[in-house]
């Protein structure tokens, strides 16, 4: 069953677990359902399962609905379920009926596969995604999908298309996207969320331009770091968010740029480290050296450590 008020809902740290599979490369549903019970348990405000941390990428239209479902099943309404949708406007539509008859709250709207169209274009794509399902959208602006601000308004005015969540980083063009809707759509709750990688990096800056929602990568291998960072971040405690950024996220980060698909891979890897084994990443994607992710177990226990320092 759909939620009307999905918008109202997102308020606190958001979950994209990794997606589990097994020695034989297919899926491990037990191990996600592990893996997704236990960060609703640890304090999650939402599950976005089978997005780009879940390596929606490899899954097949089966998989995917497979594994919407379990997590829906797994958080049993205490939290909503934000599933990834993607490629072109006829496989997005798919998804989107897969994630629906799933039990889904929304979607995460990932760019368009291969091409790099125009703003029209990309306004004809998202309108018809969400004119096409009955759930809320959010549309993730990266790569190929950057927008302009009166895309962004023109966006925001589709009834059931909630929010904008970005992974491009370009704070100026944010800035002018929040100013333009607040103009031209008064009184519209349209939600803003950081996603670049590894978001606490950013969460001051983005917190500056009156963002405070974000996706966190680390919460699915680290809960107590991320939730302690979140803490911080949201009362003003910038000594203990500097604390963190300092002798934990910034270090995580030069790690995570020293792999391609590390955002995933080396994400996976922490999961393991914590004791659930949820596999390896599916090609393209390569695991990381075992250098790093003896490097990130280090750094893990460093950032619990930092929990404890004052």
């Amino acid at each position: 069953m759909t939620s009307p008020a999905l918008a109202e809902r997102l308020d606190g740290l958001l979950f994209f677990p990794v997606t589990a599979f097994g020695p034989d490369g297919g899926l491990d549903l037990d191990a996600f359902r592990a893996h997704v019970r236990a960060g609703v348990e640890a304090g999650a405000a939402a599950v976005f399962a089978c997005c780009g941390t879940g390596e929606f990428h490899a899954l097949s239209p089966e998989e995917f609905g497979a594994c919407v479902a379990a997590a829906v099943e797994e958080t049993a309404g205490r939290v909503p379920v934000v599933a990834g949708a993607g490629y072109g406007t006829v496989l997005a539509l798919r998804y989107a009926r897969i994630a629906e008859e799933a039990g889904a709250d929304g979607l995460l709207a990932m760019p368009p596969y291969l091409v790099v169209a125009d703003q029209q274009g990309l306004l004809r794509h998202y309108t018809a995604l969400a004119q096409g399902t009955g759930l809320d959208v959010i549309v993730y602006q990266r790569d190929n999908a950057v927008f302009t601000p009166e895309t962004v308004v023109a966006l925001a005015q589709v009834p059931n298309i909630i929010g904008l969540k970005d992974g491009h980083g370009d704070l100026d063009l944010m800035q002018r996207i929040i100013s333009a809707v607040r103009t031209e759509l008064p009184g519209r709750n349209f939600l803003y969320f950081n996603g670049l990688p590894t978001a606490e990096l950013t969460g001051l800056a983005y917190r500056g331009i009156g963002v405070s929602l974000y996706s966190s990568a680390v919460y699915a291998f680290s809960p107590e770091i991320a939730l302690a960072f979140h803490s911080a971040l949201a009362r003003g405690d910038d000594a203990t968010v500097n604390r963190l950024l300092d002798g934990f996220y910034r270090p995580l980060v030069d790690l995570r740029n020293q792999g391609r698909g590390y955002a995933v891979s080396l994400v996976k890897a922490g999961v393991r480290l914590r004791g659930l084994d949820v596999g390896e990443v599916r090609p393209p994607l390569s695991e990381p050296a075992a250098a790093h992710v003896k490097e990130l177990g280090e750094l893990i226990e460093r950032g619990l450590a930092l929990l404890g320092d004052h």
